[in-house]
């Protein structure tokens, strides 16, 4: 993957540009994790809102006005995005953050920066509960949206598609973080509810030369498969000491483990007995528009890059709440964006196209409701949606999809959980 240039990223249009040259910008940050393990999310994601703002530029732009991006590299670590997401707020004064990526990226901005100020914050990949949680605290000012699933889903989602794949034995390793600890709580639940057992459970910290002993402490108890909740760098290491230390070769992996990256470190050849589950889509014209648009825009990077279609989502969410505030202004955006993907609208796809119809629409006054690559969304109080999840296996080093859990039955294995 190329890296992109973590400096103000002005989106020229492609066609001839259908604002003047006077036309005003609107400048809206973006902190993502461009560097250090969650590298490669970043990027994809970066690039993703780079795309969905040209498009809107080349339909007219938003209030009247040009949307660029600011992007910074939080470099995986929430002390950085904290400083980068604080210069943005306070210096720039950007009504909007979009980011992190990674939940432990992303609460401290919320935190620190955004929700203290009232600046609007959209991660496209964050999936932590505590983030739902701090929404029902009251804690983030109503400010937070995300266009991720939240993990207390995808941990149930995982333990039902585990035992389905025969995965009846488990050792659990995860990066110990706030996503980690989630998503494994969730699981560990779910999985031993339902008949599995986990026989350890091994957190790690990250950005190690070596997790041999962490490998080794995970082979305790005989387990059949290995539940690795990491990252591409982190957790291709952990993997192949793993490997060589005699564990078998059958793997359950967590969403952002779908990464060609991944797979090429380890070896293809070890990954033929490894499934995962991801947040899902419900296939739109604009997942067929991004499909084909975004190798070429990214400059190479592939479409079902970890965070890459949720993130477009991100950014076309925010530039059509922006239209539809008519201004820069955060509290008016936050206001928009429940209102730019409401049921009752005239459906909106992506691109410049689309975007043009859109933005007609909003200025003769009528409702839109934005129907996005991973599908059509809506935000329940605390910036949630609910969606489908995608149920994925690795063979000959490719990462194919084989099945889908709709939202409606993961809620119904909770329920029965909760029994």
């Amino acid at each position: 993957m190329k890296r992109i240039l973590l400096t103000t990223a002005l989106v020229a249009a492609v066609a001839a540009p259908a604002l003047p040259a006077a036309a005003c910008d609107i400048t809206v940050g973006v902190v993502m994790e461009l560097t250090g393990p969650a590298g490669a999310y970043g990027q994809a994601g970066a690039k993703s809102v780079e795309m969905a703002f040209r498009d809107i530029n080349e339909a007219g732009g938003a209030a009247g006005c040009r949307l660029v991006t600011d992007t910074r590299d939080s470099q995986s670590q929430g002390t950085v995005a904290v400083d980068q997401a604080t210069q943005l707020v306070n210096i720039k004064k950007v009504p909007v953050v979009i980011g992190g990526i990674i939940s432990s990226v992303t609460i401290p901005i919320l935190t620190s920066v955004t929700a203290p100020a009232g600046v609007v914050q959209v991660s496209p990949a964050a999936s932590s509960p505590t983030l739902t949680a701090l929404g029902k605290q009251g804690k983030t000012n109503g400010v937070f949206f995300r266009t991720i699933t939240s993990d207390a889903l995808q941990g149930s989602a995982a333990a039902k598609y585990a035992l389905d794949q025969g995965l009846k034995k488990i050792a659990i390793i995860h990066v110990n973080n706030d996503f980690g600890v989630n998503i494994v709580r969730e699981f560990s639940a779910a999985y031993t509810k339902l008949g599995g057992t986990i026989t350890s459970t091994t957190p790690y910290n990250e950005q190690q030369s070596s997790y041999s002993a962490e490998a080794s402490a995970a082979m305790a108890g005989e387990p059949e498969a290995l539940y690795l909740v990491s990252t591409p760098v982190d957790g291709a290491t952990i993997a192949r000491a793993w490997i060589s230390g005699g564990g078998p070769q059958k793997f359950l992996l967590n969403d952002g483990m779908n990464s060609g990256d991944f797979i090429e470190a380890v070896g293809a050849q070890y990954l033929n007995d490894a499934y995962g589950t991801s947040s899902g889509t419900t296939r739109t014209a604009s997942t067929d528009y991004f499909t084909g648009a975004y190798e070429a825009f990214s400059g190479g990077i592939k479409p079902d890059a970890p965070a890459a279609d949720r993130a477009y989502d991100a950014g076309a969410i925010v530039a059509l709440a922006i239209a539809k505030a008519g201004k820069p202004d955060a509290a008016a955006i936050k206001a928009a964006i429940p209102q730019v993907v409401a049921e009752g609208g005239t459906p909106i796809h992506a691109g410049r196209d689309e975007f043009a119809k859109a933005l007609q629409l909003i200025k003769d006054g009528k409702p839109i409701k934005y129907e996005g690559v991973i599908g059509p969304v809506s935000f329940d109080p605390y910036g949630d949606i609910t969606g489908p999840f995608r149920l994925w296996r690795i063979q000959d080093g490719k990462v194919t999809t084989i099945g889908e859990m709709s939202a409606a039955e993961v809620d119904k294995i909770k329920a029965e959980l909760a029994k």
